[in-house]
């Protein structure tokens, strides 16, 4: 089946409310392809700011994480009903950075996919390996693990709902990325982990992706797009990678 490019670019704990909305203007200007999807995900505190930045353009909103609960005593947490409040159409669900510095386990992982799900958000699920589990040769067995937790239960009409990013630890932030073939490959592992949704399911690549080293993965048959960190705060970059998609 043809699927979407799907490009989303994750703030992380980056920009104030004014610079979250200036950017966001500066991504919609473009200008931006018709076939390629685009998200942006600025810190909580920007979201209503970037919403309405984004009002009436084909950007998409996006969070960087949620809880699996609609409401309750969960002093600092953000729920998906709160999300879809704002106008967030997606969400980045287990992303390493949770995992490594707030314990992020492969069970929150799965709770917080099914919630998002269950309330309409799409959710980014990150998965990748460690630099000491790849020197052990043990990629393709955590990168499935990975994607089984974070769909087990989940229905097969479901599972084709989400996006899965996969994110080798050891690429981000440090300027390393793997071949664009060995991040195909591991795509193909994680469609064979998804079962028989895999081939609907969009699989994104993650890691210092940058406009010089996107061709690497933009051309590969079985990555579906990128999610960008630190050049999607800077538009005229970030741009550049979603033109990179266009087909």
């Amino acid at each position: 089946m043809s699927r979407t490019p799907l490009v989303a670019g994750n703030w992380k704990m980056h920009t104030t409310t004014a610079e979250a909305a200036a950017l966001a203007a500066a991504v919609v200007r473009g200008p931006l392809p018709a076939d390629v999807e685009v998200a942006v995900c600025p810190p909580y505190t920007a979201l209503a700011a970037v919403a309405r930045a984004l009002d009436g353009s084909a950007v998409r909103l996006g969070a960087q994480d949620v809880f699996w609960e609609p409401r309750g005593p969960y002093t600092g947490e953000i729920s998906p009903p709160m999300l879809v409040d704002l106008g967030c159409r997606y969400v980045i669900v287990g992303h390493s950075e949770r995992r490594q510095h707030f314990g992020e386990t492969d069970e929150a992982v799965r709770r917080k996919a099914a919630a998002a799900l269950a309330h309409g958000l799409v959710p980014i699920v990150c998965v990748g390996e460690r630099v000491d589990e790849r020197d052990a040769g043990r990629t393709d067995a955590v990168v499935r693990r990975q994607v089984e937790q974070a769909t087990a239960g989940l229905p097969d009409e479901r599972v084709r709902l989400l996006v899965v990013a996969y994110e080798p630890v050891w690429a981000i932030g440090t300027g390393r990325t793997p071949t664009g073939e060995e991040a195909g490959r591991v795509a193909g592992v994680i469609r064979d982990a998804l079962g028989a949704a895999g081939e609907d399911v969009r699989v994104l690549y993650g890691g210092s992706v940058t406009p010089v080293t996107v061709s690497e993965f933009s051309g590969r048959p079985g990555i579906d797009g990128v999610l960008v960190g630190g050049a999607s705060l800077d538009a005229s970059a970030f741009v550049s990678i979603v033109r990179a998609f266009s087909r």
